[in-house]
C-alpha cells in the first residue's frame, strides 16, 4: 500500500473499531495529519479520560499510553510501537523515589506524567509541562520533590515560593540545545522571539523570549504579531505550526531537536496495531489506583 491507500485504511479500522487515534505533538507528520486528536501530555491525558470510544490508540511513547489505560482501565489502549519509551521517565525507579521520599519526608512529590506507572504511584500529585507552576503553587506543602526532571524542576523553583528538593534526571532530546546554538539563531533572525520548552537547560531558558509547554507554543505563534519565530522544542511541532501559521516561518535552532523514540511511530504500525489490536496496554490495579490519583489530582488544578 502507498501512503494514502494506508491511511485510508487506517481510518475505516478506526471507524470499525470505534477507536480514538490520539498523536502526540512530536509524532511524524503523517501520524499527526490521520490523527483524531493532537496535543501535548495534558491534552491527551484530558481526551484519554473523557472519550466514550472503546480503543485508544496512542500514537506517542511507553508512559503516555500506561497514563491513558490509568484514567480509562474499561477502555482497551493500543500502543503502535511497544518499544517507543522515553529515556527521562528510565531516570527514575520506584525503589530510587522511595529512598528521596525518605530524605525529605515532609515533601510533597510532585512527579512529571514523563514517568512510569509506578513511579506516579509512589507520588502524591503528577503535572505536565503546561501546567507544573499552577500544581505547585496549588498545594499547601511549604516543600516538594520535584521528579524526574531537573530542567522542569528548576524552571518551577523560580516561579514558586516553596522549598524545592529536584531529581537529576533530563531530556536528552532538550537538554542537548546548545547556548552557542540559540545565539546564532537569534543573530540571524533578530526580529523573531525564541519560544522555549521548559524541559530545556536553565542556560537556554535565560535566553528565551517565551518559555511554555508544545501548546502554548501554539497559542503564541498564533497570537504574536511576529512573523519569525525559533522553537526551542522537538521538530515534530514544526507540523501544525505551519499549518496554523502558513504565513508565518518557523526555526529550528538546532539538530539535536529529534526525539527517537517519538519519530519510532510509522503509518504501517498504526495499521497492524489496529488489525492485531496489540500490542495493548495495561497497568496492574494496584499500581493503577494509586496512579490513577495523582492524575485525577493534577487534572482537579484549574487552568490558566
Amino acid at each position: 500500500m502507498n501512503q494514502e491507500q494506508l491511511k485510508q485504511r487506517i481510518k475505516e479500522l478506526v471507524r470499525e473499531r470505534n477507536a480514538l487515534l490520539m498523536a502526540h505533538n512530536y509524532q511524524r507528520d503523517e501520524i499527526q495529519e490521520i490523527a483524531d486528536i493532537t496535543g501535548d501530555s495534558l491534552a491527551l491525558s484530558m481526551a484519554a479520560a473523557a472519550t466514550d470510544k472503546d480503543v485508544i490508540v496512542f500514537c506517542g511513547v511507553h508512559f503516555m499510553a500506561e497514563s491513558a489505560a490509568i484514567l480509562a482501565p474499561e477502555k482497551t489502549v493500543l500502543l503502535p510501537r511497544e518499544d517507543a519509551g522515553c529515556p527521562m521517565a528510565d531516570m527514575v525507579d520506584a525503589e530510587g523515589l522511595r529512598a528521596m521520599k525518605a530524605r525529605y519526608p515532609d515533601a510533597t512529590v510532585v512527579t512529571y506524567v514523563n514517568s512510569t506507572a509506578a513511579v506516579k504511584a509512589e507520588s502524591d500529585i503528577c503535572c505536565t509541562s503546561s501546567n507544573a507552576v499552577n500544581v505547585v503553587r496549588s498545594l499547601d506543602a511549604e516543600e516538594v520533590l520535584l521528579v524526574p526532571d531537573r530542567n522542569l524542576a528548576r524552571y518551577i523553583a523560580g516561579q514558586v515560593d516553596k522549598i524545592c528538593h529536584i531529581w537529576e534526571g533530563y531530556c536528552p532530546t532538550h537538554d542537548r540545545v546548545k547556548v552557542a546554538e540559540i545565539k546564532r539563531a537569534k543573530a540571524e533572525h533578530p526580529d523573531a522571539p525564541f519560544m522555549a520548552h521548559p524541559e530545556c537547560a536553565p542556560e537556554i531558558l535565560e535566553l528565551a523570549d517565551h518559555i511554555c509547554s508544545t501548546s502554548g507554543m501554539y497559542e503564541f505563534a498564533a497570537s504574536s504579531p511576529a512573523q519569525t519565530f525559533i522553537v526551542g522544542t522537538e521538530q515534530g511541532i514544526l507540523y501544525r505550526l505551519k499549518k496554523e501559521n502558513p504565513d508565518k516561518t518557523f526555526i529550528l535552532p538546532s539538530r539535536g531537536l529529534i526525539c527517537p523514540n517519538m519519530k519510532l511511530t510509522s503509518l504501517e504500525d498504526v495499521l497492524h496495531c489496529l488489525e492485531t489490536m496489540s500490542p495493548r496496554i495495561t497497568v496492574p490495579e494496584a499500581i493503577r489506583a494509586k496512579a490513577r490519583l495523582t492524575l485525577e489530582r493534577m487534572l482537579a488544578v484549574p487552568r490558566d
